[in-house]
């Protein structure tokens, strides 16, 4: 028995990925104009959700075995043809713009292909731009090596849609924060360079709030931390 779940566990890579696809797949059902993004799908440890998927713990039979495989292979169609279908199914790339990741995005790509799942966006993050104000060597140098690997993104995937987003100088936290930045999926990212100056003095503007709701947050933490004590 355990050289079965062995063999089955290596013969279906990611199967724990797929059964929780297909419980979110069911989940949604209700509702027709459901969106559902999920974050990543890693490789997993399949030999313990089989372990899991099968209950082999219970001690199933033969029989038992062979009825929950079917099962799963049900499942395993239901995913697969979702997969496939682009109305229902793309996989966006995200990456930053070093020598690893572009490696890493094509390998994916590839392999999307392999399989005929549709991919046809790149977000591109963490990407500085030739702002005003940098004077830094060390950051005009890590520019220059940054637009190196974009000019390679651009024409391995000059059919594709690419959005570059910015390094930001503070975390990205809050309803507020968060609104602001999901703008550059939309409206490209404008450098101060190429901004006016009531859009620099904006820019700013929002900045110095966020840096001071950190500030407040941090105070309050603090606080807080001395009341306890």
């Amino acid at each position: 028995m355990d050289s079965l779940f062995s063999e089955l566990a290596n013969a279906i890579p990611g199967i724990d990925e797929a059964m929780s696809f297909a419980e979110m797949l069911n989940s949604n059902r209700p509702y027709t104009s459901a969106l559902a993004i999920p974050d990543y799908f890693g490789e997993g440890t399949a030999e313990n959700d089989m372990t899991r998927i099968f209950g082999m713990d219970d001690g199933f039979g033969e029989d038992a075995l062979l009825g929950r495989l079917e099962g799963m292979k049900d499942i395993i169609e239901q995913v697969n043809r979702q997969f496939k279908d682009p109305d229902l199914t793309t996989f966006v790339c995200v990456c930053i713009p070093e020598f690893l990741s572009l490696y890493e995005t094509e390998r994916l790509v590839q392999e999307l292909t392999k399989f005929e799942i549709d991919t046809h966006n790149i977000i591109i993050n963490q990407v500085l731009f030739d702002e005003d104000d940098v004077e830094s060597k060390l950051l005009k140098a890590r520019m220059r090596m940054q637009q190196k690997y974009l000019d390679q993104f651009y024409m391995l995937y000059d059919d594709f849609n690419i959005t570059k987003l910015p390094l930001l100088p503070q975390e990205v936290t809050g309803v507020e924060a968060l609104k602001a930045f999901s703008d550059h999926f939309v409206l490209p990212y404008q450098p101060s360079a190429d901004k006016s100056p009531v859009e620099k003095l904006e820019s700013r503007v929002s900045i110095l709030k966020q840096q001071l709701e950190d500030a407040e947050a941090e105070l309050d933490r603090v606080r807080k931390g001395k009341q306890s004590a």
